[in-house]
């Protein structure tokens, strides 16, 4: 059967890290590989998380034939409970990463059954309209795969996360042979891994760490602490082989460690003695120089835990001097700043902190020259670069440029922009509905831009309530106006602005109520008006101004 119609939409992952979402339309048959979350930046104050706005999939749900995941971590599993609440339709997965997005899943209270498929690399899937085949890749978590969707005009490939460690385990070596064979049958466009296409080379190995670790555990005096990802199973492999090599016990701290861990344990992709590990609790029981302490943050994000633990109000593990801090997840990108903090804090609560200096982290994406071979290995026809800021996109673009990729036939696409591969050619024509649906406590997508915003100008420059209590019956002030400040001035310190503020407001109550034509939306509107005014001339600062008007008879 010949292909007529081939799309291909990134709902998530492009112009941005994290919230990976990517639709590959085949003759109207719609296939979704991944299902990502993103943390909040900081503007976007008391969100908690933020998932692809997949409007387009709920109003063409009987088209959605499948959602096809490519690893298990957060940023490609972590919406999949909110996509199907709204959409039922079959999740195909290799076994870590179902497991993990039935444990998601748990957390995020998700009642509903899920048609969930559990594949591997050798598996193919039969649609009416496409095939799906799969091959390993080598990332930081097993079980990770690229996935094929091969139409009758030759493969859609995407990678997923990759890179290409020469000197990776059994759980990680990724199947180049059948990415070469894939690239020989054809492929009609490959939408790759863009996270490290600004760094020339390539990505160090993982062995690399391995050294440094078994350093950095026979060196240390006290208690060690390594601050990881919880879906970092690679690194937390390597942590409990080094504490092993230096006889120590190891304690898992943070229930998102602990969770990942257990699945991966249970499933045999980490391999560890079982008299190794250690209940937090029994810390005390040993010595310093005999145990390792696991950490990591409440959404596995391991800096904020050690935060809380040099600050000494850590539940479970706070800091002492003598302690080895070891930083041993790849920084996330934007966080930099918070890392430097945090190390400060560590270094002030007496610990010894390594990092990034050392060689104990490297990142679990490919660089450059592993970006290059990707291209060289699949040869593909059509590129598009994903996952990544727009910055990364247009330095993978230009790598491909120099792999022998004509410049029209590389695409940078942006959220909703449908990408149309007809007539040998690659163009977009139209956008979908696409962006950002916050997630702020139960709440999905209730918190828009004007909330935002709110909350912008609240944690600015504060607000300031305005009760006044008008009598019904002869239009005087009964009682007030009170003026309640939080967050703007300190009221005790700021007596006469307040009288001040207070006087203004009374005579424009008093103004407005002798008008004939009396509107309870003109007296708010004046009042925060002039008060905004006023408050401004004197104070150079604009907080929110919220009048409150009652009536009494």
């Amino acid at each position: 059967m010949k292909n007529e119609n081939i799309k291909i939409i990134a709902l998530g992952g492009v112009g941005e890290i994290g919230k990976n979402m990517y639709v590959t339309e085949v003759d109207g048959d719609i296939f979704v590989v991944d299902a990502g979350l993103m943390f909040p930046e900081d503007e976007m104050l008391g969100i908690d998380i933020v998932i692809p706005d997949f409007s387009y999939l709920t109003s063409n749900s009987e088209r959605v034939k499948a959602i096809l995941l490519t690893h298990g971590h957060e940023d490609h599993i972590g919406a999949l409970t909110y996509v199907l609440r709204k959409i039922n339709v079959p999740v195909y997965g290799t076994k870590l990463t179902i497991a993990l997005a039935k444990e998601k899943m748990k957390e995020q209270e998700f009642s509903g059954a899920v048609d969930f498929h559990e594949i591997n690399a050798d598996t193919v899937l039969n649609f009416d309209s496409v095939s799906v085949s799969f091959f390993k890749t080598n990332h930081s978590i097993p079980d990770s795969v690229g996935i094929s969707i091969n139409t009758s005009e030759g493969a859609i490939v995407h990678t997923g996360d990759f890179k290409f460690d020469q000197a990776a385990g059994p759980l990680y070596k990724p199947e180049i042979g059948k990415m070469a064979a894939i690239g020989e049958k054809g492929v009609l466009c490959l939408l790759s891994d863009s996270t490290e296409a600004e760094r020339p080379g390539y990505t160090p190995s993982e062995s690399t760490v391995v050294a440094e670790l078994s350093n950095v555990f026979y060196n240390a005096q006290g208690r060690i602490i390594a601050a990881c990802f919880a879906s970092d199973l690679n690194r937390i492999q390597h942590l409990f082989d080094s504490a092993a090599a230096n006889g120590r016990k190891v304690a898992v701290a943070g229930k998102s460690l602990k969770r990942v861990f257990d699945i991966a344990l249970q499933l045999g992709y980490i391999q560890v003695e079982e008299d190794m590990i250690i209940s937090v609790n029994d810390l005390e029981n040993y010595k310093d120089s005999q145990v390792v302490i696991l950490t990591t943050g409440n959404q596995g994000e391991p800096i904020e835990a050690l935060q809380k633990m040099a600050k000494q109000v850590h539940p479970q593990v706070n800091i002492h001097a003598g302690d080895t801090v070891l930083f041993a997840a790849s920084p996330l990108k934007g966080s930099e700043v918070f890392i430097y903090k945090t190390m400060d804090m560590l270094y002030r609560a007496g610990a010894n902190v390594v990092s990034s200096k050392k060689s104990v982290q490297v990142s679990s994406h490919g660089s450059q020259e592993e970006l290059k071979f990707m291209i060289n290995l699949m040869n593909p026809k059509f590129f598009i670069p994903v996952h990544g800021e727009y910055k990364m996109l247009k330095a993978h673009k230009k790598l491909a440029q120099s792999c022998g990729i004509s410049e029209e036939n590389i695409f940078i696409p942006d959220r909703g922009d449908v990408i149309d591969i007809s007539g040998g050619k690659l163009k977009s024509t139209e956008k979908v509905q696409a962006g950002n649906t916050l997630i702020d406590g139960i709440g999905v997508g209730d918190v828009g831009n004007i909330v935002l915003r709110d909350r912008r100008l609240l944690s600015q420059d504060g607000v300031l309530i305005v009760v006044v209590t008008l009598n019904k019956a002869d239009r005087k002030i009964a009682a007030g106006p009170e003026i309640i400040s939080r967050g703007f001035v300190y009221v005790r310190e700021s007596e006469k602005l307040m009288v001040d503020s207070t006087t203004l407001v009374k005579e424009i109550v008093e103004k407005n109520t002798i008008k004939e034509s009396f509107d309870w939306n003109s007296l708010k509107q004046d009042i925060r008006d002039s008060l905004s005014q006023y408050l401004y001339e004197k104070t150079k600062r604009r907080p929110m101004i919220m009048p409150i008007i009652m009536e009494v008879k």
